[in-house]
């Protein structure tokens, strides 16, 4: 066994316990019990094909109920690379450092050797999505649970096979969850506080195509920073056979949230309470210099050839969803860029309009490019009436968000939520609390019962708007 001695320091070979093995070892199996209740290290995962930074994300902290030690299974290359490069500057921070021992298996049959070995008992998956949702469908036959990360279908193909990985998770006591990270962040948690107080917002007008009662926008950035670094993508990112069009991919959060804050906790059935609309794609156009920034390398691959029109790179990574969630018009849409301009970074609008008032995210200029929550009265409601019940309400709130304040808007009938600093966690923190909830989940043993069939209709919604995109 050799070591790159460029990426092998003598302090990850210390901190890294690695077992990398294309050979038909054998291996002592282990029980592994797929139960809990809340012993320490109980939890034992496993990360396969670890191609997406969201994958290091959700290691970015240590978990009283997960082994230290993680089982690593993914084909050999610079994708691998970086997993492991990120962990280990996680595990050496000097401030609150991690202190995973990782153990990797590099060979094309990653799949199949850890579905054999069965070392672990929670799967972790994020990377290139054109086998994601077999090698999900796989696992959970297979006995594992799995945390995958979106999406868990690109394509109305992979939502049939995403449905009959539900029903083998539900044969076998298994839990499927997708990490949902947009349901921590604090403006739209109380978005969707402030939609359940019929005082303040009365109740979700039924909207038209023109104008829905919820609209939701999304703006992101190839090339961004994380965790303080440059974000090297993988080529396979650009290509939308390998990555999915954007119409589903980042689509997926905003759909959830749809779902999340105007029917909580809700069951919703896609069959019946779902009418698709229209949908519509384009394309984001990157120049070879612009490829070769975010990616490091100095040509197309042969793959994306016929997606290059004189010498530029053409992304399918814009897409538009209007369809009906028990009635209500919805719209979600999603833009990539480039690069973000200077100051700012990915951007998040959100509109519910209630027959009281409008409850509006915007993360502008104007906001320095940090979500706020606005709630602005519709026309006939008494500004003063509802600035006294505004307040009256926050002051209810504030024993649940303890600081929480608003305030008048300059100039403008709008209110703004002042949000206290210690409720504005990162993207990147968000990781952690989807874990944490998920392994309350695996204590439990169960899923809420509204999960699994709105992230079946969640899917449903961005796999047959590609359908009528294309």
């Amino acid at each position: 066994m050799k070591f790159n001695s460029k990426f092998w320091s003598p302090v990850a070979a210390s901190i890294l316990l690695l077992s990398i093995s294309c050979s038909n070892e054998k291996n002592v199996e282990e029980e592994v019990k797929t139960t809990f209740n809340g012993e320490e290290n109980e939890i034992k995962l496993l990360t396969l094909d670890p191609g997406h930074f969201h994958a290091h994300l959700v290691k970015k902290s240590m978990y009283e109920q997960v082994d230290p030690k993680v089982h690593v299974y993914a084909p050999d290359g610079p994708e691998l690379e970086a997993y492991l490069q990120a962990i280990e500057s996680f595990n050496t921070r000097e401030e609150n450092p991690t202190s995973w021992q990782l153990e990797v298996y590099k060979g094309d049959d990653f799949l199949e050797k850890m579905i054999q070995e069965k070392k672990g008992n929670v799967m972790v998956t994020a990377g290139n999505n054109r086998e994601k949702t077999a090698n999900i469908k796989a696992t959970v036959d297979a006995g594992f649970h799995v945390l995958a990360d979106k999406p868990m279908a690109i394509d109305v193909a992979g939502f049939e096979l995403l449905k009959e990985a539900f029903a083998s998770a539900s044969e076998n006591n298994v839990l499927l969850y997708d990490i949902m990270t947009e349901r921590f962040e604090i403006s739209t948690i109380l978005q969707r506080e402030f939609s359940m107080i019929p005082e303040i917002f009365g109740t979700l007008v039924e909207g038209s195509l023109e104008d829905p009662a919820i609209t939701k926008e999304s703006v992101h950035h190839f090339y961004k920073q994380v965790s303080g670094k440059p974000l090297i993508r993988p080529a396979w990112f650009y290509d939308v056979s390998q990555q999915g069009n954007g119409i589903v991919d980042v689509t997926t959060h905003l759909v959830d949230l749809v779902q999340w804050e105007s029917f909580p906790e809700t069951v919703i059935n896609y069959e019946t309470d779902i009418e698709m609309l229209e949908a519509r794609r384009w394309t984001t156009d990157l120049s070879m210099e612009q490829f070769s920034r975010s990616t490091g390398l100095d040509a197309y691959p042969d793959y994306l050839q016929g997606v290059v029109e004189n010498d530029t790179l053409k992304v399918y990574g814009n897409g538009e969803i209007n369809y009906k969630i028990n009635g209500i018009h919805a719209k979600v849409s999603v833009i990539w860029n480039y690069i973000a301009p200077e100051g700012s970074a990915d951007t998040h609008y959100s509109i519910m309009r209630g027959t009281k008032s409008n409850l509006v995210i915007r993360q502008d200029a104007e906001e320095n490019y940090t979500p706020e929550l606005y709630l602005e009265p519709v026309e006939g409601v008494d500004p003063e009436a509802f600035e006294t019940t505004v307040q009256e309400q926050v002051s209810n709130l504030s024993g649940k968000f303890s600081g929480l304040d608003v305030v008048k808007v300059e100039g403008k009938n709008s209110w703004r939520i002042v949000i206290p600093q210690p409720f504005r966690t990162s993207h990147e923190d968000h990781f952690r609390e989807v874990t944490e909830a998920y392994i309350q989940y695996l204590t439990e043993g169960k899923l809420p019962d509204w999960e699994v069939p709105n992230m079946l209709a969640k899917y449903y919604v961005t796999t047959r708007g590609l359908e009528l995109a294309q």
